[in-house]
């Protein structure tokens, strides 16, 4: 016997939940795309690759062998030759210095700015935000000349703090720039609620704003730590004592004009990658968070 239910019956009749897919089971362009990162992630490896095997090398094995063999010997002299030849702790507390002070003073400069171009609704407000992104585009090399010679003229050349005042300036332009963007469409009912309640501009700021902003602050004193660490030509240019210079331009004091000692330059490239590795696994975490509550927001 046949029985038909009518659509309504039909409708109100429970239906058998539907096993969930497994996440495992994924599409052919999925497991292509897995495969293609994985790819690229490899390559990129390989220059790592070569560093390490060849910091371990010694100049005979390098000379004979190339820099592809492998290492007859666990070589260390080229280790200790970096350290002791560039004074590294020196150069270690330089870049940290360096690096440090333009990251947290980059990110306060670029915080006041974009408040300012983004919530006090300076006239002109575009035309300034088009010119701190024309600023964070000029190469540095055109650059150079106009800063040595305030520098000079102001007594800051060969100073720690000459550089930490440029790299603020450069660094904070791109902060602005993007803090400025976020804060463009920061919601007002919140300021208007603090103002209610009798907050003021500054109070606003850290009690509001800043708090909101935390995420996003915290990935941009990540970037610019990390970009700072790696800036190479102007420090050449501004820091000329050995008691001044940073990681990058002692590393590239070992180069001669004819003559270069891979090994301890390998070697050197090594030590130098260290701290900005553990800064970075440090504070992976946080940069993950940040960028997911970029991303919900």
């Amino acid at each position: 016997m046949t029985v038909t239910l009518t659509p309504a019956e039909n409708a109100a009749t429970p239906r058998r939940p539907q096993p969930a897919r497994d996440r495992h089971h994924r599409g052919a362009s999925r497991w292509i795309i897995l495969v293609l990162v994985t790819l690229g992630a490899l390559a990129m490896l390989v220059p790592f690759v070569f560093m390490l095997l060849n910091a371990f090398k010694s100049p005979g094995d390098y000379s004979t062998g190339g820099p592809l063999s492998w290492p007859t010997e666990f070589y260390t002299k080229g280790l200790r030759n970096y350290w002791t030849q560039v004074d590294f702790p020196l150069k270690l507390w330089n870049s940290a210095l360096i690096a440090g002070s333009v990251a947290v003073l980059g990110v306060i400069v670029s915080l006041l700015n974009a408040y300012a171009l983004g919530i006090g609704r300076v006239r002109g407000r575009l035309w300034i935000v088009g010119l701190f992104l024309l600023a964070n585009m000029l190469p540095q090399e055109s650059l150079i000349y106009p800063l040595y010679y305030v520098a000079k003229q102001i007594g800051l050349y060969n100073t720690q703090l000459s550089v930490i005042i440029i790299f603020t300036v450069i660094q904070s332009a791109f902060g602005t720039y993007l803090l400025a963007s976020v804060l463009g469409t920061f919601p007002r009912s919140l300021l208007e609620a603090a103002a209610l309640d009798g907050a003021g501009k500054w109070k606003i700021l850290w009690r509001v704003v800043f708090p909101n902003l935390r995420p996003t602050l915290a990935v941009l004193l990540i970037f610019f730590f990390i970009w700072t660490w790696n800036e190479f030509l102007i420090p050449l240019v501004m820091l000329i004592d050995n008691s001044t210079q940073t990681i990058p331009v002692a590393l590239a004091s070992l180069q001669g004009d004819r003559l270069m000692d891979a090994p301890t330059t390998n070697a050197g490239a090594l030590i130098s990658l260290v701290p900005a590795i553990l800064f970075f696994l440090i504070f992976q975490r946080t940069l993950s968070r940040g960028i997911t509550a970029g991303a919900e927001k």
